[in-house]
């Protein structure tokens, strides 16, 4: 098993839900850990409350995953700050539903441009650095990646997008000694989509299980690769 003390990763959307939950478990094994958020108040804050947890080192840093320089400054920020990157976590993500008769181009490009081409940027930007360092990269895809349903066009689009985006990357770089994983989680209690998280959520998966996965992807033989996960609640309740 892999010692990560000292390791560094860069988690894009990282103020909360999936993103946070991965942060808190990679911390809690010695890594220093880069959180992104169009809001810089918004990381910051993340990043106060990730700090207070005594182990690895937190670092919050202001992007937009819309815009490759925005990604490429904050990898380039993340190299600066530790020498190295270790693993680049692709979570950013938004979600608009509607039928395809409402749903507004706007949307769509949103949807498209932060869930997919962000992805994508992402990629892009971390490539050389996880070249060097022989490191991990992992997409934050979903179930609805592989299962349409109704008003999910767009969601649907760009999350199908990602799990063949990143299932194809996987293969080019994988010659390069990186890892590359898509988790693709079902309903998970996060505040995805202006939901508030609560008891009511327990039945779902939760942040820190997605963070458990990403922290123990990373401690495994590199030998092995979990290249396509899929993850769901044991049981929702249409099944008790």
């Amino acid at each position: 098993m892999q010692n990560l003390t000292n390791k560094t990763a860069l988690i894009t959307g990282g103020s909360k839900g999936i993103g946070y939950g991965i942060a808190e478990a990679l911390m809690a094994k010695g890594m220093r850990v880069a959180i992104t958020s169009r809001s810089q108040s918004a990381a910051d804050k993340a990043v106060e409350e990730l700090n207070k947890l005594g182990r690895g080192e937190a670092f919050a840093l202001e992007a937009d995953v819309r815009n490759f320089d925005s990604q490429q400054q904050a990898v380039d920020k993340v190299i600066e700050k530790w020498g190295q990157l270790d693993l680049l976590v692709a979570n950013a993500g938004i979600g608009h539903f509607a039928s395809i008769e409402d749903i507004s181009l706007e949307q769509w490009h949103e949807t498209i441009d932060t869930n997919l081409t962000g992805v994508f940027y992402s990629m892009k930007a971390g490539l050389e650095g996880l070249k060097k360092s022989k490191g991990y990269f992992i997409s934050i895809s979903s179930l609805a990646g592989t299962n349409f349903f109704a008003n999910g066009s767009a969601y649907n689009a760009s999350k199908f997008g990602v799990t063949g985006f990143t299932q194809a990357a996987m293969l080019d770089v994988r010659k390069h000694g990186i890892r590359v994983t898509t988790i693709m989680p079902g309903s998970v209690a996060t505040y995805f989509n202006d939901h508030q998280p609560s008891e009511k959520d327990a039945w779902k998966i939760q942040i820190e299980d997605l963070g458990q996965m990403v922290a123990d992807l990373m401690q495994m033989n590199s030998r092995t690769l979990p290249s396509k996960i899929e993850v769901r609640p044991t049981m929702p309740p249409s099944a008790s």
